[in-house]
């Protein structure tokens, strides 16, 4: 007899809510939940897709030990045994941070990805931190953490109540919205035009999103801050900057204006191919509206300049007075964020307290590149050239010399990042523990520990990485396929399909265009033989630091017995001067990690303060409401979000300051030829869904997108076969003749490649498309954020010859 459960759908950064029909223990399938508080039955054809990804018939099953080269079914004893023997043996006589940690993508769509990562990195005390971050969005942590003082501080568009919206380089109606967590991002598109409000889209591509909109900029791909920067100029030259209730909370205003002097529609024009008159009208457009918000995602931050682009959005919206305030772009508060400070100056937001060994690349947010992870393993003498204000498009690294020849290949579930994932437990990561601008270790990264990440398709330069991994002395992958990634692991840790795990958005909470909170507990049962991801991550933990058998409940012992310890001390706490034991006693939950919710949830901005507040939130208030519980829309902030040294927006970081040049030089930069952008897709989420039938196939095909005037001129035909060659390689791919792109740019979507030997996914294997990061070398980066240039790279495209 089939029964409903509820689940929050982990699939992508929207987080809807679904009402799973179970048979057995089997989800024989999905709608949207028509209750839920955020979503209100919204569902996109992954979450009806939910049952098929969670019963992939090539997802494993048990733990996977390499043995006599091979990798071979193991016990769970087994396996921690031989990641206990391995990691320790590489920390021990190398030093800790020659043990590489790469966080992927779908850490933070789990529960266990968001709670256990800082405490595994504060164990291990390594500087050798890597995640998709640096493939993503970087830039606007940078960019918010220079001018907020708080990394993890962004300010997302109040999508239902906005009058103007303006996009660059964001496709929400493909992605369903980034750094941006809102259910229906389409619908809430349509209410903002159907109200009477204007859309628009600065894209190369005519999109989907774009087609929507009421203007679309097809731009010159990488010059998204050249156009925002001559918005601004417009802003002071026309006397439109008015920061209205912002003033008293903002300085650097005047710095500004001198800092975007240079850059006049007039003189961005031919660089970004846009009228000046287009761009005095966006600007003017935008200062008239009522409330309006400026938004920007991937294809503003992969480029030469992402994290000036970053900081351009925020600009346009302070000085046209939309920070903070309803209808422009806001701060959420999620229940699990820390306990509300005072106002008041805060440490800032610094960066380059370390660099890379051997390109001498500075960290940011505690993470190095991930473009430089393949260098840190094989290049065994640093040559530590560092890098610095180049006045090129972009930084390249330095050319560091092979040593190895490694022959591997790799793979992982695609690599992505934690955005402010830290819940609020008093374990620090070791990058925040002793900064001081060195370089990590002259010690290449010997042994790397893998979650949820797969970087040989996700980092450029897929071919050098998969070699370098076969190189390592150990390796272990958290992962639920063999893959890319993963094949080279010495041990495979397989977390249970996501119907058997709890759900709850830590991090994309701290995003959401309305304050909710949700959480879901498992929907089946834990099948026999399979172990909770939550269990293996404080498994791994326990077992790479010395601790290997002890109870796995004793990680978050420890974890709430360091907050609650913090949290008594602190004057601004509701604990203050409490009992931690007697705190403990109270805390609620089948297990350690709803423990640890409940705790944050009742030390959080809605929560009861541990009966201080007697209507506020607690674990057992939020289970009794299983559709969630509604906190209202975002509401004015500041000051208190604030953590600069100044305790107010600084207009005008000095790293800023000095990037600017960099962009000036951009002003008489022209491509010679055809550049790369790339592209999302609604059933496909990086590399994570291609094994899944019902979501490949149709429109969603690893193809070339090229503008029929560049066809003609080259001589290239509809479904015929290309060579595209970049800075890194190349790839024959069918060429797809189309007008959705501007001409001289082509299109080719990330994540696939799924034709490297020794991995188990079957389907994707079948039609395993090319990696488009092969065709870059790495060598290219935004140097504040050190995040990878994936949009607008030069390539040359070739028709091959078919019988």
């Amino acid at each position: 007899m089939s029964r409903t459960a509820l689940r929050i759908c982990p699939l992508c950064e929207a987080t809807c809510g679904l009402a799973l029909t179970i048979d057995g223990t089997e989800v024989t399938a999905a709608r949207g939940d028509r209750d839920d508080v955020f979503s209100h039955g919204f569902i996109c054809p992954k979450g009806a897709s939910f049952g098929a990804v969670d019963s992939d018939p090539d997802r494993l099953r048990t733990p996977l030990v390499r043995r006599d080269g091979e990798l071979r079914e193991a016990t769970w004893e087994e396996a921690f045994d031989a990641v206990a023997a391995g990691v320790r043996t590489v920390a021990e006589r190398h030093g800790p941070h020659s043990v590489g940690l790469v966080l992927g993508n779908p850490n933070v769509h789990t529960v266990a990805g968001a709670l256990y990562p800082p405490v595994l990195l504060a164990a291990l005390g390594t500087r050798s931190l890597f995640t998709a971050s640096t493939v993503d969005q970087m830039p606007k942590h940078v960019s918010s953490g220079l001018l907020f003082g708080d990394a993890n501080a962004i300010p997302v568009p109040d999508l239902d109540h906005t009058d103007h919206l303006l996009l660059i380089g964001a496709n929400p109606l493909e992605s369903n919205g980034s750094l941006c967590t809102a259910p229906d991002f389409p619908g809430r598109l349509k209410a903002l035009r159907g109200r009477g409000g204007t859309l628009t889209v600065i894209d190369p591509r005519r999109t989907r999103t774009a087609k929507l909109a009421d203007r679309h900029v097809a731009i010159r791909p990488g010059t998204d801050a050249l156009l925002l920067a001559a918005m601004v100029h417009v802003l002071y030259e026309e006397d439109l900057v008015g920061l209205d209730a912002l003033a008293p909370h903002v300085i650097g205003v005047d710095e500004v204006r001198d800092a975007v002097r240079d850059f006049t529609p007039e003189s961005v024009a031919a660089a970004c191919d846009v009228d000046a008159g287009v761009t005095r009208a966006l600007a003017r457009e935008l200062a008239a509206a009522r409330t309006g918000a400026v938004y920007g995602r991937i294809g503003s931050c992969t480029v030469p300049h992402g994290t000036l682009a970053s900081w351009l959005v925020d600009v346009l919206n302070i000085l046209t007075g939309n920070l903070d305030r309803p209808g422009g772009a806001l701060f959420p508060q999620a229940a699990t964020d820390r306990t509300p400070r005072p106002a008041g100056p805060g440490h800032g937001f610094a960066l380059g307290r370390w660099r890379s060994r051997v390109s001498g690349h500075p960290e940011a947010k505690g993470e190095l590149p991930l473009s430089a992870l393949a260098e840190e393993i094989d290049t065994a003498t640093a040559t530590a050239t560092r890098t610095g204000t180049a006045t090129g498009a972009a930084t390249r690294t330095g050319t560091a010399t092979r040593t190895g020849t490694a022959t591997g290949a790799a793979t992982g579930a695609d690599t992505a990042t934690a955005t402010g994932a830290d819940t609020a437990t008093a374990t620090a990561t070791a990058t925040d523990a002793d900064a001081d601008a060195a370089t990590a270790t002259d010690e290449p990264v010997r042994a790397l520990i893998t979650i949820a990440a797969n970087p040989v398709l996700s980092a450029p330069d897929g071919d050098r990485l998969d070699k370098a991994l076969g190189s390592l002395d150990f390796m272990v992958s958290v992962d639920p396929y063999l893959n890319e990634t993963s094949r080279h692991a010495d041990v495979v840790l397989p977390p249970p399909p996501p119907a058997q795990s709890p759900h709850h958005d830590f991090a994309f909470n701290t995003l959401a265009v309305r304050n909710q909170v949700r959480y879901t507990r498992p929907a089946v049962p834990l099948e026999p033989g399979r172990m909770a991801e939550t269990e293996i991550l404080a498994r791994l933990t326990l077992a790479v630091t010395g601790r290997h058998g002890a109870d796995p409940s004793a990680v978050d012992a420890m974890v709430i017995e360091q907050t609650l310890g913090k949290s008594v001390r602190d004057p601004h706490s509701p604990v203050h001067g409490r009992d931690p034991g007697d705190l403990t006693a109270r805390l609620t939950g089948e297990n350690g990690p709803e423990r640890r919710l409940d705790m944050m949830l009742r030390l959080g901005p809605y929560g009861d303060g541990f009966g201080v507040r007697p209507d506020g939130l607690t674990l057992d208030r939020l289970l009794a409401h299983p559709h969630g519980i509604d906190l209202g829309p975002l509401r004015p902030r500041l000051p208190q979000p604030l953590k600069t040294r100044s305790g107010k927006v600084e207009l005008l970081p000095e790293p800023i300051a000095g990037d600017l040049p960099r962009l000036r030089h951009a002003l008489a930069e022209r491509p010679s030829g055809l550049v790369l952008v790339g592209r999302r897709h609604l059933r496909s989420n990086n590399s994570w869904m291609h094994n899944i039938p019902a979501l490949t196939g149709g429109s969603n095909r690893c193809t070339l997108h090229v503008h029929p005037d560049d066809a003609g001129r080259l001589g290239v035909r509809g479904a015929q076969p290309v060579r595209v060659q970049g800075p890194g390689g190349e790839v024959t791919v069918p060429a797809e003749v189309t007008d959705t792109v501007r001409p001289g740019v082509v299109s080719l979507p990330h994540g696939w490649g799924h034709d490297r030997p020794g991995t188990r996914q079957t389907h994707a294997a079948t039609e395993p498309g090319v990696n488009v990061n092969q065709l870059l070398d790495g060598s290219l980066l935004d140097p504040l954020s050190g995040n990878a240039v994936l949009n607008g790279v030069p390539v040359k495209l070739t028709p091959v010859a078919t019988p």
